[in-house]
């Protein structure tokens, strides 16, 4: 089952504050939908992609995250304070972007999981260049990946998240996606 929701925009910036980052990451992933990718390559062009679909990881009690296993070398940026990059390497082959949300050491994060005309983590990553290097980026002060927000408040709609069946219930069922129609 899906719900669709209003959502207000946080800021009217073009680059989200801190303060964006370090709020729960069940209002952060819709607070990101609509908001701009921006990756700039290393010859100094920037490319802009619309955020189209997140999915939310919520800690220690959430059996489908990765730091409900605890603290390791592959999650220790998860226990950062949010708005930085959290990257890791999946099926041997692709690379999966996460924004790291809440306070320090309380392990939350988004996953990317689409942009406008792209679909799927690994395509996302693959499409912007996403690598190891941006492991623990600070998005809010990156001079090569950041947020852009351009005011618009999309209505959006919930559901399960997808491909953590292992995760059982009720985690694996939780609305924790968020899209834009």
């Amino acid at each position: 089952m899906t719900e669709k929701h209003p959502i207000e925009t946080f800021f009217g910036n073009a680059r989200p504050a801190r303060g964006f980052f370090t709020r729960d990451v069940l209002d952060v992933a819709p607070g990101l939908l609509e908001k701009v990718l921006a990756v700039k390559s290393e010859n100094d062009q920037v490319s802009r992609f619309i955020i189209t679909e997140t999915e939310a990881y919520r800690g220690y009690d959430d059996k489908a995250c990765h730091a409900s296993k605890g603290r390791t070398p592959r999650t220790e940026i998860m226990f950062h304070q949010g708005g930085k990059l959290y990257v890791y390497f999946v099926y041997g082959m692709y690379w999966m972007l996460n924004i790291v949300t809440g306070m320090e050491n309380d392990p939350q994060a988004v996953l990317i999981r689409g942009l406008r005309g792209c679909s799927g983590p690994g395509r996302v990553s693959k499409l912007i260049g996403i690598d190891r290097s941006y492991y623990g980026e600070d998005l809010t002060t990156s001079g090569r990946i950041w947020i852009e927000d351009q005011g618009v408040a999309p209505d959006y709609i919930t559901g399960p998240r997808i491909g953590i069946d292992y995760a059982g219930e009720p985690w694996k069922s939780k609305p924790w996606r968020f899209y834009t129609p």
